[in-house]
């Protein structure tokens, strides 16, 4: 597979579609397709940059050297740092240029959102300080890939924030951040060898997948508190998410975590299809 596909971290990409389907299903009245597509458009291109600009400042700073788990560019030396650096600009621009054409149909305030998320994707692991190497990486994604995106899409289809968008958006950032989680428990051995503080390695392992748990369960109880009976639709992957909490649980480590990356971007995707079906029933 062309390494630029593999370095932008395909299973990590659920995470962008996933809100985009919540925010577009609650938004289903205002039958506006055309800004659906754009608003899916940002987020991929947001995702895709974040993959690419952790590559960057992970490869520079020398903590992907020993790695297990998805392909890294720059430490492995198939592409050159200025490369996948221009790669991350190359993204954060076309999401930017997409977010302008929304922002023209809709508010200039979208300017001002997709600005701060493009500065909060690069300081995960970019510049002096970043965030992420203090533990603070799953509560941007919360926001970014959760609050902002899944009400992000409503608004720019509805042009208007409801309290049930907001609602909508607490499972798909908690399965988000779950997806950040078990990847931070494959690496937390190294990450505390390096000195990368995320939440695994200030947690700790055990409670590391406590919070991983608690992520998944409270996925499904807020998608039951958005709209009930339909809801319950979401339960339908209740398998899946006892699959992947029974391994986590079980200590699965390094290279045994791998698959789970994966499972549970599944996990969130297949959530996020079956929560649209609840909310255009309702």
């Amino acid at each position: 597979m062309n390494k630029w596909i593999l370095g932008a971290r395909p299973r990590t990409l659920p995470a962008a579609i996933a809100p985009v389907l919540v925010g577009s299903a609650l938004a289903a009245d205002s039958k506006n397709l055309s800004r659906a597509l754009l608003a899916l458009l940002v987020s991929l291109s947001l995702q895709i940059g974040v993959n690419y600009a952790n590559d960057y400042s992970d490869g520079i700073r020398g903590t992907d050297t020993d790695r297990v788990g998805p392909i890294r560019l720059t430490a492995s030396g198939l592409a050159t740092p200025k490369a996948v650096k221009r790669a991350a600009y190359i993204s954060f621009l076309f999401g930017a240029i997409i977010g302008l054409i929304l922002a023209a149909q809709t508010s200039w305030w979208i300017i001002l959102i997709g600005a701060i998320a493009i500065l909060a994707a690069w300081g995960y692991t970019g510049g002096e300080n970043p965030y992420g190497y203090s533990g603070f990486g799953e509560i941007s994604v919360f926001i970014f890939f959760g609050l902002v995106a899944t009400i992000g899409t409503f608004y720019v289809q509805s042009e208007k924030i409801t309290f049930q968008s907001a609602l909508a958006a607490i499972p798909i950032g908690a399965l988000a951040c779950a997806i950040l989680a078990v990847n931070n428990i494959r690496d937390r051995e190294k990450d505390f060898l390096v000195g990368k503080r995320t939440l695994a390695v200030r947690l700790g392992d055990h409670r590391a997948r406590i919070f991983f748990v608690l992520l998944i369960i409270s996925a499904h109880v807020a998608a039951l508190a958005t709209t009930l009976p339909w809801g319950a639709l979401t339960l339908l992957v209740l398998p899946l998410s006892v699959r992947v909490i029974r391994l986590v649980l079980k200590g699965a480590q390094g290279k045994e975590l791998i698959p789970l990356l994966g499972a549970t971007g599944k996990l969130q995707l297949l959530f996020a299809l079956l929560f649209s079906i609840a909310l255009l029933a309702r």
